[in-house]
């Protein structure tokens, strides 16, 4: 096969969201698909139509494209081919790979018990399988099943999982089609990938038993069987399969926390999959190493502590034009200045700094969120108190910090930094004592970036109007109490 060849397929069923391990399949068939400079497909296997609503599916795609993995050609919607996948059954009915079997819901429960009690995996014991039509029962609709064969074995070569096999008697005679004519996902599966020209099967090794079953379906339509690459499922980082306790489950909540889809394909492409020691392995680089060959076999664990910090590469990384589109419209929602020209200049300031501690957008945001703040500031109570102490002491100075600062011919970090320094040594005390509550009434807290920074970001005409309204709130507040 050329390496034009390679068709790949991400196979949802949409339930309401995309899942990590939907995710992680999804980017493994893209990136092979990538690396073979093959195509990879999108075919929505949505045949229970109660579950498969617009939102379902808008899930599944909106998923896929913030992580990136565009698909190639039409998505392929398996309800829309229901005819298609009858007349294969009816063909291998014609032919005698497949039969009429009229048992009866309680003949099969019956069935299913015995089974069980022998410990056996095979559940259906094929009763109609030589059985005469004509002495089928009337008031029954027949279901077709698949003509398994029952000697010898049935063999896959597992590019992920090496070479299995399985005995064919631990197989039963599989149903196609429904008493109600409709088809079975085993069914329907085997002609998708036919008709769409898959070479490449990439899933979760819980399809493993499923590969057997479509392997022998194949055969019997005289088909190629697609290659099957098994990859392990996901875990937690405790090492028990993959749950809501672990975090969030649905890559829909990643976007919401803040994790950039760089960092996120990043961190899925690392479960299961490695290349040497490397950590931090953007797309390009992905899709030039990325083979199955170096998928692991064992489960692979997810650490959402590990993808924030791969996340706060990625934002350290960006650009700030990309990182100031990505945070606008989070601070817009609560703060409104953030979307305006003077809130973006301030925010394009103080972001190079404020980027080199952030591991999520969210926290970016957060660190940011204080120069578009309107005035009066909420207070954190221990900015609060540093405005507190000393009897008004720290509120009388900041106004006299005001004044000697509004007439300063430059306003940048350099000029502030000169201007403040003096200020303190006239005033006869240390820079802390200006500086910390300095720092509290222009960011409502104790902690900010350095704050002649700050001063420099807010502008001349916010920093002035932030330290007056501190100071005269505390001077009336002060007249409360002694009044």
């Amino acid at each position: 096969m050329g390496e034009m060849g390679v068709v790949t397929r991400f196979a949802p069923s949409p339930t309401g969201m995309l899942h990590l391990g939907g995710a992680r399949t999804a980017l493994f068939n893209w990136l092979y698909a990538r690396h073979h400079g093959g195509s990879f497909r999108l075919r929505l296997e949505d045949t229970d139509r109660k579950r498969s609503t617009p939102e379902a599916i808008a899930a599944i795609t909106d998923g896929l494209s913030w992580l990136g993995l565009e698909w190639d050609g039409e998505i392929v919607r398996q309800s829309e081919r229901r005819e298609r996948h009858v007349a294969v059954a009816r063909g291998l009915l014609a032919a005698g790979r497949a039969y009429r079997c009229y048992c009866t819901p309680e003949e099969l429960e019956a069935m299913r018990a015995d089974a069980r009690a022998a410990g056996r995996t095979a559940l259906y014991d094929g009763r109609w399988r030589e059985r005469d039509p004509a002495e089928a029962p009337s008031g029954i609709d027949p279901v077709i099943r698949f003509r398994a064969p029952q000697e010898g074995e049935t063999a896959i070569d597992d590019l992920v999982q090496g070479p299995v096999r399985i005995g064919n008697g631990a197989l039963d005679d599989m149903v196609l089609l429904r008493a109600d004519g409709t088809p079975t996902y085993m069914l329907s599966v085997v002609v998708d990938d036919h008709d769409m020209g898959i070479t490449h099967a990439i899933r979760g090794d819980d399809h493993l038993t499923n590969a057997f079953r479509q392997t022998q379906l194949f055969l019997a339509l005289s088909w190629q069987p697609p290659f099957y690459a098994h990859i392990p499922l996901i875990h937690g980082a405790d090492g028990a399969k993959l749950s809501k306790r672990h975090g969030a489950v649905a890559i829909g909540a990643y976007d919401e926390l803040g994790i950039l889809p760089e960092a996120m394909r990043n961190a899925l492409l690392r479960l299961g999959w490695s290349h040497g020691d490397d950590e931090i392995i953007d797309t390009d680089q992905a899709i030039a190493w990325f083979d199955l060959d170096a998928v692991g076999r064992g489960a692979a664990r997810f650490d959402m502590e590990k993808l924030k910090s791969l996340n706060g590469h990625y934002i350290r990384a960006s650009a700030d034009s990309a990182l100031l589109a990505a945070i606008e419209p989070r601070l817009a929602v609560a703060y409104p200045l953030a979307a305006t020209d003077e809130g973006r200049r301030r925010i394009v300031t103080l972001l190079p700094e404020a980027k080199t501690r952030a591991k999520t957008l969210v926290e970016l945001a957060d660190r940011l969120a204080f120069l578009v703040y309107e005035r009066p500031l909420a207070m954190a109570p221990k900015a609060a108190r540093l405005l507190g102490e000393e009897g008004g002491e720290a509120r009388a100075r900041l106004a006299r910090l005001a004044g000697a600062l509004r007439p300063l011919a430059a306003w940048d970090e350099e000029a502030l930094e000169s201007a403040v320094r003096a200020f303190a040594e006239r005033e006869g005390v240390g820079l802390g004592k200006i500086a910390q509550p300095l720092r509290a009434a222009l960011t409502g807290a104790e902690a900010s970036p350095g704050i002649f920074a700050v001063m420099a970001a807010l502008g001349r005409e916010e920093t002035v109007a932030r330290v007056n309204a501190v100071a005269i709130i505390a001077a009336e507040r002060k007249a409360e109490a002694e009044g």
